[in-house]
């Protein structure tokens, strides 16, 4: 059983027992438990149930395993040949780590 859920405006395929790394969450800590009711799709053992544009009654259940991971640092060189003209900036990204629990459809 997987559902496809919309967490922070990004669509995650959800199983029970599966981490994802979503962006970052405001204001929960480590081990506490979310909810996700914005579930777009559901397969059931081979029956699919898609929602306009949510299915009733369904949501995904997760724990927070940590709240706060930093990404990978991603670099951003800018340059323009023969001018002289060179930027890097750097940048790292937060996200949150949760485990699914249960999918409730």
């Amino acid at each position: 059983m997987y559902a496809i859920v919309e967490i922070n405006g990004q669509q995650f395929k959800a199983e029970a027992g599966k981490k994802l790394f979503v962006q970052h969450i405001q204001g929960i800590e480590n081990g506490s438990d979310v909810e996700f009711d914005k579930v777009l799709l559901v397969d059931k053992d081979g029956t699919i149930t898609v929602g306009a544009p949510t299915v009733e009654g369904a949501k995904v259940v997760a724990q927070v395993v940590s709240a706060l991971v930093k990404g990978d640092k991603v670099l951003v060189f800018h340059k323009k040949r023969r001018k002289g003209y060179r930027k890097l900036n750097g940048h790292r990204q937060q996200f949150t780590e949760i485990s699914i629990k249960e999918i409730v459809a």
